[in-house]
């Protein structure tokens, strides 16, 4: 709901495609800085506290968001101040949330676990665009305070998660400890294969920061398109989540992963030269179902490899990877839109994400060559 409250309003206030760019930066930047340290914290400290001091930090960001809005002193400047601090609070939020899943569940169920989590996050995600995009229609002041309401609600449920997290010894912050995560992946050649090619998928095949461009420029509709633009990849999502949580990968886990992005390439492609409604919607929902499948492999392998004194860290690397890609991504989709065009910069990253795809089979080929998931310990 943020997200297209967001972009909805600085889209109107500025008309810029650069702008929507600069809201994938924003996030970026703190991210890029603090995730590696996030790491360090969630190892070192009570998961399910820094989750809660992170839900109740949005939660402010979108009050101030909602008055600003209200109150009619909101600028575009004032949006990307707030929306940066969101990207250093979810830089500690994300590895946390992230490690605590592994000791909720025995590992022989940690697939489908991860799966029927993401069932969850994409039954939201599925709902609170198509929402935020109805309720902005009275206002962006409305949709912000329900954001500032649904992360308190956030706080209270975390406060609720009862797990075994053993804190051990506080070691010193160096370097080596910080930057623990980053070796430890650079040692599995299949899971940092994993993160690399899901980061350079979303890298270049992001179309996300461009919909409202889409929206109200080229499928001619409003605010309420633009939320059912950005809940369909989520749809997609949401429908392969529950599939995999009910009938988990058995076999050929690398090779599907594979299969998985270079689909994610090719419908993106199909997106940026749709002009029709239905067709854009429907090859959304085609993306967000390839997505899944990379997110299941990828989650799986690095928590079924990770010890659980290493999850924080090795989580922050994987969210510096994929989390930030996703903003680094509207940032280059928005300077791509910016120079060549909104089409042609959807439709280069799609390409871009199938050659990722050829080069990362050669690159990587143990992550090729795994068959089951549970084999991850043994590569």
């Amino acid at each position: 709901m943020l997200t297209v409250a967001v972009g909805w309003q600085v889209y109107g206030l500025t008309g810029r495609a650069l702008d929507l760019g600069l809201i994938g930066l924003v996030q970026f930047l703190p991210a890029v800085m603090l995730l590696l340290w996030a790491g360090h914290v969630a190892d070192r400290h009570d998961r399910r506290r820094i989750a809660r001091i992170c839900q109740a930090a949005e939660a402010l960001v979108a009050l101030a968001l909602a008055a600003g809005s209200a109150m009619g002193w909101i600028t575009e400047y004032a949006i990307f101040a707030l929306v940066f601090v969101v990207g250093g609070v979810r830089a500690f939020e994300t590895p946390s949330l992230q490690a605590m899943l592994p000791a909720l569940v025995p590992s022989r169920l940690l697939p489908q676990a991860v799966a029927s989590s993401a069932t969850a996050t994409q039954t939201a995600i599925v709902i609170g665009p198509a929402a935020g995009g109805l309720i902005y229609i009275g206002g962006p002041a409305w949709t912000y305070g329900t954001c500032a309401a649904m992360f308190v609600t956030a706080t209270a449920l975390t406060r609720r998660i009862r797990y075994e997290h053993i804190l051990r010894a506080r070691e010193p912050a160096t370097l080596r400890s910080v930057f623990a995560g980053l070796a430890f992946l650079r040692s599995r050649p299949a899971m940092l294969g994993a993160v690399t090619l899901d980061m350079v998928a979303v890298l270049l095949g992001g179309v996300t920061a461009l919909l409202p461009i889409y929206a109200r420029d080229i499928l001619q509709t409003g605010p309420w398109g633009l939320g059912f633009l950005r809940s369909a990849p989520a749809l997609g999502a949401l429908t392969m989540a529950l599939w995999l949580a009910r009938r988990p990968l058995q076999r050929h886990a690398g090779r599907t992963m594979f299969t998985a992005v270079a689909v994610f390439g090719a419908v993106t492609i199909v997106f940026g030269l749709s002009r029709w409604f239905p067709l854009s919607f429907a090859a959304l929902v085609l993306l967000g179902a390839s997505d899944m499948i990379s997110v299941v492999v990828r989650a799986s392998l690095i928590q079924l490899g990770t010890p659980d004194a290493m999850r924080g860290r090795v989580s922050a690397v994987n969210a510096m990877f994929i989390g930030t890609s996703n903003q680094l991504g509207e940032f280059e989709s928005g300077v791509t839109a910016a120079w060549l065009g909104t089409v042609p910069s959807v439709v280069i990253g799609g390409i871009g994400t199938i050659l990722a795809v050829l080069l990362g089979m050669r690159l990587f080929p143990q992550l090729t060559n795994i068959d089951r998931l549970e084999s991850v310990r043994h590569v």
